[in-house]
Order: structure tokens, then C-alpha cells, then sequence
């Protein structure tokens, strides 16, 4: 009786060349590793989801007391709380995928050395625990706007649009920081300086507004401050400004299958 062997085919630049089919064909894959730093995250540790309140209520708190109250700095019309908190989101989220991103080719560095699949699952899954976290996070914002009586207008039905940004924003910085992870590992201590730096030059704790005019460009070469006033322009809306030099997101192909393992 004959029997039919799949067949198989060795050939030169062939995994390159049919990359993006392989990530359909290993989507699975993709699922399971999710789901694991998931679990990991969550089922293990006994305060991991009030972990993922706690964090950001408090650092919402400190912003509140020091920017809103003691500086004086414009609320744009809103609740500081609230204002703070509608930046604090999109933030929390890029901090964390941005540190999950970087560690994610180490953290699975024995699965990476030993079968084939596309590098790009281990980072890209790693993001989904900030993606739960963020959803986590969201019931504070819900909260705060109860308190306040605080209704947002029709501008909220476009927050998936800057969600997909802010996923782009972490992505991107966070595959060139895997690749860096894996040839220097030194240079994950270098990350946690990246993102606590970032929270301060991003307008996370202020309004976009109190920025010099002369300064806006610059100042608008920061990713996160597109993604954050976007958030704010969504969830506030009234006067909620937006600068468009913080839309532009340059995107480049990242060279995470060609760095070694290890």
C-alpha cells in the first residue's frame, strides 16, 4: 500500500521568502505563548491584577498633587484626575510592552534555539499581557469618571484607531531593543532608564498645551506625545489638543530573525 509523504523542500532564502505565510501557519503558536505570559502574570502572583491598579492610581495621585495642584498647570477644562489618567493609560501601556518586548527573545531564548518558527511571534505576544493591564487599568478611568460626572463625547468611539498607534509606537522600539538584548545583554539595564526618562519628557503628568510654541516640533518628535494627545482628543474631547508632528511614526523593518540566540 502506498503512502503519501509530505514532501520536503531545502532551499536557500526559502524561510525568508514565505515569512509572512509561516506567521498564518504558526498563529497557534502565537496563542499558546500569549496565553502562558498571561498566566504568568496573573495566576501566579497574588496581587497581579491590584497590581496592575494600584501602579497607575498612584502615580495618577502624585501627578494630580504635584502638576495640578501645587504647579497649577491648566486641566483643559476637565478634572486633573481625569486628564492625567486618560494620558496614563496609553503610557502604562507602551512602558510595559516596551520592557516585555525587549526581555522577550531572552526570557524564550532555549524555545528560539532549538525549532523554527517567526522570531516576530515572541515579541508580538509578549505585548498581549500590556493589552490585558490596559484593559485592567481602564476600569480606574471608568471610576473617575463616574465621581466626576464626567461624560465623554462621540470622540470616543475613535480610541481603537490611537490603540492600534500606541501598539505600533511600543512595537517597533521594542523588536530593535530585542535584537540589542540578545547581542549586548547589558543593555537591558539600559531599559528600565529609557522608560522611567520617558514618562517625564512625555506629557503624561501636563497638558501638551503648556509647551513653548518654539519648541512644539521637537518636542512633537516623541512618538508617545501623538499617541497620548490622541487618547486625550478622544476620551475628553472640548479642548483637547493634538499636534500632527506627533502622528508621524516611521516604521522600519526590524531585524529580529537575523540577531543570533543564544
Amino acid at each position: 500500500m502506498n503512502q503519501h509523504h509530505p514532501e520536503l523542500v531545502i532551499e536557500a532564502g526559502r524561510a525568508e521568502r514565505q515569512y509572512w505565510k509561516d506567521l498564518w501557519r504558526y498563529r497557534e503558536l502565537f496563542y499558546f505563548l500569549a496565553w502562558r505570559d498571561i498566566l504568568v502574570r496573573y495566576k501566579q502572583t497574588a496581587i497581579g491584577i491590584a497590581w496592575a491598579l494600584i501602579r497607575p492610581f498612584l502615580t495618577m495621585i502624585v501627578f494630580t498633587v504635584v502638576f495640578g495642584t501645587l504647579a497649577k498647570l491648566p486641566s483643559e477644562g476637565v478634572p486633573y484626575p481625569i486628564l492625567v489618567f486618560a494620558a496614563m493609560l496609553p503610557w502604562q501601556f507602551f512602558a510595559n510592552s516596551l520592557s516585555e518586548c525587549s526581555n522577550s527573545l531572552i526570557s524564550n531564548a532555549n524555545l528560539i534555539s532549538k525549532v523554527y518558527f517567526p522570531r516576530l511571534i515572541v515579541p508580538t505576544s509578549a505585548v498581549v499581557v500590556s493589552v490585558v493591564d490596559f484593559m485592567i487599568s481602564g476600569i480606574i478611568l471608568l471610576g473617575l469618571m463616574a465621581w466626576y460626572n464626567f461624560v465623554p463625547s462621540w470622540r470616543i468611539l475613535t480610541l481603537p484607531l490611537f490603540i492600534l498607534i500606541a501598539f505600533a509606537a511600543a512595537l517597533e522600539p521594542g523588536l530593535w531593543l530585542a535584537s540589542l538584548n540578545v547581542q549586548y545583554p547589558d543593555f537591558r539595564f539600559i531599559v528600565p532608564f529609557i522608560i522611567q526618562f520617558g514618562l517625564y519628557v512625555s506629557p503624561v503628568g501636563f497638558s501638551s498645551s503648556v509647551v513653548p510654541e518654539k519648541w512644539r516640533f521637537l518636542y512633537s518628535v516623541n512618538p508617545m506625545v501623538g499617541v497620548i494627545d490622541g487618547f486625550r482628543w478622544a476620551i475628553l474631547g472640548g479642548g483637547a489638543q493634538r499636534y500632527g508632528p506627533g502622528f508621524i511614526l516611521c516604521d522600519r523593518p526590524s531585524s529580529i530573525d537575523t540577531c543570533p540566540s543564544r
